[in-house]
């Protein structure tokens, strides 16, 4: 967590960083698994930080970033445990593509580090 608030103060400027972590697992259990059922998005927020925990007998699952003002992007999959995707949310829209079976009781799992300057998502901003 500290690596990632160097990262973004580094990039914005030292402040605060409030941070949010949620794992996923998206599985293959009714035949297809969809990490992203909404398709490209932002997910409101300054930084985001994706951690590929692991993956389990699937095909599939390619990472789409794209500029959030023109057509240009990136096209790739993370494979190795551990591998972390970073993430101007401000400039960026992403997605990740569905997931299927090539082993029975396939699994993605990742976990998502959000971080925000001004406050969390649910609540106003603090008062200096």
């Amino acid at each position: 967590m500290c690596w990632l608030g160097a990262i973004a103060s580094a990039a914005q400027g030292v402040q605060t960083w409030y941070t949010e972590a949620h794992q996923f697992r998206i599985d293959t259990t009714d035949g297809i698994g969809r990490p992203t059922p909404e398709g490209a998005h932002r997910d409101g927020v300054n930084w985001v930080a994706v951690f590929l925990i692991g993956r389990h007998g699937i095909k599939g699952g390619e990472t789409r970033v794209f500029d959030m003002d023109s057509p240009r992007g990136q096209r790739f999959t993370l494979s190795e445990p551990w591998s972390v995707l970073l993430l101007d949310d401000s400039r960026v829209i992403h997605e990740t593509t569905p997931i299927q079976p090539e082993l029975p009781g396939g699994w993605r799992d990742t976990l998502v580090v959000t971080l925000r300057s001004e406050g969390f998502l649910d609540e106003p901003a603090p008062k200096n």
